[in-house]
């Protein structure tokens, strides 16, 4: 059986329209969950040394990442530990995740995130506050 391939939605935020570069966003997210993004600014090596301190993240023992377990919407999240489709009957999501939030200020929004030791993962926090900083 051939299964049916999703076209997912492209969005350009050079887009002159904020309001409906907002509601493309929300169709796209509505109709597939997915959708790429064009024209975003992010440096292309930034990327890339994105994904190199992830993959470095993810490849620690769990024990280690445990440390840094989820608290107040930051931190580590375990494979089976959430489940968003909650009509699902797996038992959670097969995923892992790192969550950070806002970056600026001492404000305590901004010191709820969590980070690896800089000894353990010298370049995670900068590389991650760079990203976040880009992407805002």
């Amino acid at each position: 059986m051939m299964r049916e391939s999703i076209q997912l939605p492209i969005i350009d935020l050079t887009s002159p329209h904020p309001i409906s570069t907002a509601r493309a966003i929300r169709q796209a997210c509505v109709d597939v969950g997915f959708f790429y993004l064009i024209n975003h600014g992010v440096d292309e090596k930034l990327f890339k040394k994105v994904l190199e301190q992830s993959k470095k993240f993810f490849s620690l023992p769990l024990e280690d990442k445990m440390k840094l377990v989820r608290r107040n919407h930051r931190g580590y999240t375990p494979l089976y530990a959430e489940k968003l489709d909650t009509s699902s009957t797996t038992q959670g999501d097969s995923k892992e995740s790192f969550y950070i939030g806002s970056l600026e200020g001492k404000s305590v929004v901004s010191n709820l995130n969590q980070w690896p030791e800089e000894e353990t993962l010298p370049s995670w926090r900068s590389t991650m506050e760079d990203y976040h900083r880009r992407v805002l």
